[in-house]
């Protein structure tokens, strides 16, 4: 299905592609763009049951997660583009990188892992979300998305994130939680060609450094950079991964 999405930026520029995490919206990237408008054409779009995009009927695996941004690709005539992704939205990168190659130019992944140890964590928030609804999750998931000072000093911003959070559609996020219990996409990370960014946040328990670290070390060439920050460390440390976003593009 196509995604909805959102284009900005000079018309003749290079188009990159930002891919949101689970919970949040093309709202996400929104510290990024004065950056990336300085030499890019971007593209944000909302996964399934996010933001503007509807949810169809689950479960999902990040195949159809992939597909839906090649869909999306395919509609608006672009044939190679570079792809940053947040957390699910770098796990969406990885897939397209590794079985898309021909389209990913560059790519950067930002707070992600490839697999997880256990599938339970996710398959019991998928229950929980479809018990309860998302709202009933949003205030452990600030915990995570932020550091305690960060939430102290940016309370607003917490707000925004935890408000958007509410929004999503409980089915369409219960069948992205599905597909990240199915993740591995270990295999595909030596197969991927396009110049790889890793992105870490140093205080993020989502998916540790460690887990950043691990595909940075199984993509040929990779760098591996740990800023400040939480799981949302694009948000947290927005300068930071603005300069390696422009170094890196």
């Amino acid at each position: 299905m196509k995604p909805h999405y959102e284009l900005s930026g000079p018309a003749d520029a290079p188009v990159v592609v930002l891919g949101n995490s689970l919970g949040t919206t093309t709202a996400l990237w929104e510290r990024q763009l004065p950056a990336l408008h300085r030499g890019f054409r971007v593209l944000r779009y909302d996964h399934r049951g996010h933001g503007g995009t509807p949810a169809a009927p689950g479960p999902y695996r990040i195949d159809d997660l992939a597909d839906d941004v090649l869909e999306l690709l395919d509609a608006l005539g672009l044939d190679r583009v570079s792809y940053c992704g947040v957390s699910m939205g770098g796990m969406v990168g990885m897939w397209l990188a590794g079985h898309a190659p021909e389209r990913i130019e560059r790519l950067v992944l930002c707070c992600t892992a490839a697999t997880f140890p256990t599938p339970r964590p996710w398959l019991d928030r998928a229950a929980a979300v479809r018990a309860s609804g998302t709202g009933a999750i949003a205030p452990t998931a600030m915990a995570r998305w932020f550091t305690p000072e960060f939430r102290d000093r940016s309370p607003d911003v917490v707000a925004k994130f935890h408000k958007g959070l509410s929004e999503v559609d409980d089915e369409g996020y219960a069948a992205c939680c599905e597909a990240l219990a199915s993740l591995d996409l270990r295999s595909v990370l030596p197969a991927i060609e396009a110049p790889t960014a890793v992105i870490a946040g140093a205080h993020d328990e989502a998916t540790p450094a460690a887990c950043g670290r691990a595909v940075a070390d199984a993509i040929p060439g990779a760098t591996f950079h740990v800023v400040p920050g939480a799981h949302l460390a694009n948000v947290e440390a927005a300068d930071e991964v603005s300069a390696i976003l422009e170094g890196h593009l």
